[in-house]
């Protein structure tokens, strides 16, 4: 994959540019820059202040930069405009083979929380169903690899469906009136498809394979700064530990900050997973699944080593 087709692939890339990368700083880190979407850990993380907290006495301001999915945010921090955020595992797979400068921090296994809808009153009632049909999602997203496994489960090709690459702010009136078939996506967006805008959840991912999210850093950032990386990592666990026992207050966190509703964010609150968790062997070989299916089927350029971009911190 080419640059430009890269760029082509991250809608949100012109949106990006305009935070520009910073100039290679020889004195202290002066500032940190933190991507997120509309869900998970990080927005706790900002909402409580957390990082702001614990990097005041550093001298160090945090600034939080909203993505509507994972492949803007790798273009993002592949320029250096992002040092640290949180996406699915599609995302770092496509930009990995397009060459960005990202390394993986930590893990967040999924429990919950994603997989593909269809209108209630859809005669599609199993994967089989699905051939032939219009399934909308993003490109090169986590819900892309959903897409992928889902088909093979049933022994359908990706040639078997028609795929409709959206965001998923495109993507949920597209579901709502019609233009797709179906939709995979993930929590809030599942909540809402499924609470707001008459879905019927076909399948659950977790029902299909294991998956799990990732935060994802610069990688010339994790070089310089790995001792300041370690501590990011470090407040977000802290973070998904106090989230994952005060669920109630996640919702209205994630509302808070997203403007989501309360009741789309509580029903998304409920069923997800948050701990954070070091990039195991065992996470890598499930990634390393996704990245050689992705290569088989031709929509990344060449095979690629998931091992070869996980960050080890040089002083643990």
């Amino acid at each position: 994959m080419q640059r430009r087709d890269f760029l082509k692939l991250s809608v949100g890339a012109a949106a990006a540019a305009a935070f520009a990368p910073r100039a290679s700083a020889q004195g202290a880190l002066k500032e940190i820059r933190i991507g997120y979407q509309k869900n998970g850990v990080l927005v706790i993380t900002r909402q409580q202040a957390a990082l702001e907290k614990h990097f005041s006495a550093q001298g160090i301001e945090v600034k939080w930069v909203e993505f509507s999915s994972g492949p803007p945010m790798m273009e993002a921090m592949n320029v250096g405009s992002v040092d640290y955020g949180a996406v699915g595992d599609s995302p770092p797979v496509f930009a990995q083979a397009a060459g960005a400068a990202i390394v993986y921090a930590a893990a967040q296994p999924i429990v919950n929380g994603q997989g593909i809808l269809v209108p209630k009153d859809s005669s599609i009632r199993e994967i089989a169903d699905l051939k032939g049909k219009r399934i909308g999602f993003t490109k090169g997203s986590s819900a892309h690899n959903v897409v992928v496994q889902t088909l093979e489960k049933a022994g359908l090709t990706y040639a078997d469906i028609t795929p409709v690459y959206l965001t998923p702010p495109d993507a949920g009136p597209a579901f709502a009136n019609g233009s797709i078939d179906a939709w995979a996506i993930w929590d809030p967006y599942f909540a809402i498809g499924e609470t707001k805008q008459n879905g019927r959840i076909l399948i659950n991912a977790r029902d299909v394979t294991k998956t799990n999210s990732f935060f994802i850093a610069n990688r010339d950032f994790a070089k310089n700064n790995g001792a300041i990386l370690q501590q990011i990592v470090d407040v977000t666990a802290a973070s998904a530990k106090w989230a994952e026992q005060n669920r109630d207050e996640v919702a209205k966190s994630l509302a808070a900050i997203t403007g989501v509703p309360l009741d789309i964010q509580t029903v998304a609150a409920k069923r997800a997973g948050f701990a954070v968790v070091p990039v195991t062997d065992d996470i890598i070989v499930t990634q390393q699944g996704v990245a050689d299916r992705f290569a088989k089927l031709g929509l990344i350029p060449k095979p690629i080593v998931i091992r070869d971009i996980v960050w080890r911190n040089p002083a643990a």
